[in-house]
């Protein structure tokens, strides 16, 4: 499967954006997909994730500010950002597996696809 993760730019604090992970050659039944975040000099940083059965995981920092959700019909993930911090700023990328389970859903070695990216700003 193919991902092409879009939506990024700059955003003021307290804005939103909404990203958006698109998948081709297809579809993302079956599929976990989430979202991972890195800045310079940092690991990738677990975001969030939707299970194949519609079951969403934040992680701590994001939680109640970011929604995750997908659209079957156009095999679409996305990634509400509201109230967007400027420790937000990162390059998002979205990922997926097919066997990911539980107990490693937040390592980004768990996923075998993964978007090229997209930057998003968050000013002060």
């Amino acid at each position: 499967v193919q991902l092409q993760a879009s939506g990024g730019g700059l955003v003021q604090a307290g804005g939103s954006l909404r990203l958006s992970c698109a998948a081709s050659g297809r579809t993302f039944s079956g599929y976990t997909v989430a979202w991972f975040r890195q800045t310079p000099g940092k690991e990738r940083e677990f975001v969030s994730a939707i299970r194949w059965n519609g079951a969403t995981i934040d992680s701590g920092p994001v939680k109640g500010r970011f929604t995750i959700s997908g659209n079957s019909a156009k095999n679409t993930v996305y990634l509400q950002m509201n109230s967007a911090k400027p420790e937000d700023t990162a390059v998002y990328y979205c990922a997926a597996s097919s066997t990911v389970i539980l107990s490693n859903i937040r390592s980004d070695d768990a996923y075998g696809y993964w978007g090229q990216g997209t930057l998003v700003t968050v000013s002060s």
